[in-house]
């Protein structure tokens, strides 16, 4: 089998990859604050993972993939005062709406979820821990801080040096009294009026957000596993601080493999609250099909910025569309007839791109290829090799977690559509009617039916078997 290589973060390179275990990754990845509905930067990480697990477990490896819940934090808290409602009611209630944006964008549930609240414990363990080695020190007012420069390698995951962060920091850190360097991070929070808390050596408080992911991964797949994901604008401070404590308190190295997710922008800006360029999974899902949104995302490198936009969408949508009239043209002439054995031309071509770093650009040149081969061997009525085409981009689709409905459900589907004020089945009785016309000659009639519902966004097409209809792009 060709070698598999993926970008590390961490060493800024392409590498082969190779797995701690013959045949076994396990994975984490930083998972959601849950004090709102998923936005489309989230989407972005939701898929990229969900097909990057895909193709290894396509490819034969066993996958161990754990996705945390960050289910307290500042945000959660000053949301649930602002919602007169507790913290678990708020988490308990995006959560479920998280799973449900994860599941409408074809995301497969990760092997575990583990919460933050649930690992309290663990994570007191391993404060304790790091405070016992002397890379941690508890300030006066119930703080517990990780001191920075007892951990020599601090840094080199985004290539930052404390010297240079150092220099100037005052005029960009608010330097705390209790602190004994300005980068110095918090690894438990003492507690505050009216704020949830939990018992602790050091006194009643709540963990800071960094040693959170150290307790959950470490507890959830041991002190030294495969690759480390998340966005971006994780890398520095959250990803490095997880290294630094995870390190110090184990002696062990603590991930072999980063991958970062490249940020969205939102039509050339960087998406932003402030900027009112920011959407919800939801705000988009309302004007596009989950499926185009996850086209749009499995279309691009996972590691380049994107641009997102209406235009950027509904070219998805058109692209998308092709897989689907092209499985619609199969099917009216083969039905649903698969083969095992697929076209191992194109199947190498799709595994070559995605082995190397998941690069979904070329793998997606590859599939185009497989429409435009399946489309003419349907027209030629060239049964084997149609049926084996089919098969081939079935089964590389199903890959990327695309194409997963039925076509008439898809190609019919109002997402997105103005009200064209015809019901499914009157449609129908008009496509009838103009059948009827045709039969009697009175092909202006047809054409008039035709222009008619065409003018309601409807697109008729005449095939041997019938006529078939969509909703326009």
């Amino acid at each position: 089998m060709q070698p598999f290589v993926l970008y590390n973060s961490e060493q800024r390179k392409k590498v082969e990859f190779v797995p701690r275990r013959p045949g076994q990754i396990d994975m984490y990845v930083c998972g959601m604050t849950v004090y709102d509905y998923c936005h489309i930067g989230h989407a972005r990480v939701m898929v990229a993972f969900d097909y990057i697990i895909r193709f290894l477990r396509s490819q034969g490896w066993n996958v161990r993939y754990i996705r945390n819940i960050t289910d307290i934090d500042d945000k959660i808290i000053k949301r649930a005062n602002e919602n007169n409602e507790s913290i678990q009611e708020l988490t308990a209630r995006f959560i479920d709406a998280m799973n449900q944006d994860a599941a409408q964008l074809g995301c497969a549930e990760p092997d575990e979820s583990p919460k933050a609240t649930e690992y309290i414990d663990q994570m007191q363990a391993m404060i304790s821990t790091l405070v016992d080695k002397g890379t941690a020190y508890p300030a006066t007012n119930g703080d517990v801080y990780f001191e920075v420069n007892k951990f020599e390698k601090y840094g080199r995951l985004s290539g930052r040096k404390l010297e240079d962060m150092q220099a100037g920091a005052s005029e960009r850190v608010d330097v705390e009294v209790e602190k004994k360097h300005p980068f110095d991070f918090v690894l438990w929070k003492h507690a505050k009026e009216n704020e949830p808390s939990w018992a602790s050596p050091w006194g009643n408080g709540r963990p800071g957000w960094h040693i959170e992911c150290s307790a959950m991964s470490t507890c959830c797949l041991g002190n030294h596993f495969d690759i480390h994901g998340g966005g971006s604008d994780l890398t520095f401070p959250h990803h490095e601080n997880e290294i630094a404590q995870s390190e110090a308190s184990t002696g062990e190295q603590y991930v072999n493999y980063w991958m970062h997710v490249g940020f969205i922008n939102v039509d050339g800006e960087k998406m932003s609250k402030s900027l009112g360029n920011f959407f919800t999974i939801r705000d988009v899902m309302d004007k596009f099909h989950p499926e185009v949104i996850r086209y749009f995302i499995v279309s691009s490198h996972y590691r380049s910025p994107v641009n997102f936009s209406d235009t950027a969408l509904k070219e998805a949508k058109t692209a998308l569309s092709r897989f689907y009239h092209a499985f619609k043209a199969y099917e009216q002439v083969f039905g649903q007839t698969k083969t095992s054995h697929l076209e191992q031309t194109y199947v190498e071509r799709f595994n070559t791109a995605m082995r190397d770093d998941f690069n979904t650009p070329e793998a997606m040149a590859v599939l185009f290829e497989l429409i435009r081969e399946l489309n003419r061997a349907v027209k030629e009525e060239q049964s084997d090799l149609a049926t084996t085409l089919y098969s081939t981009l079935r089964a590389l689709t199903d890959i990327l977690g695309l194409v997963q409905h039925h076509v008439d459900d898809f190609l019919k589907s109002t997402i997105g559509h103005e009200d064209s004020g015809l019901s499914d089945s009157e449609i129908e009785t008009l496509i009838q009617q103009r059948a009827d016309a045709k039969k009697a000659k009175d092909f202006a009639g047809a054409d008039a039916i035709r222009k008619s519902l065409l003018d309601s966004g409807i697109v008729l097409e005449d095939t041997r078997q019938g006529t078939v209809w969509r909703r326009a792009d």
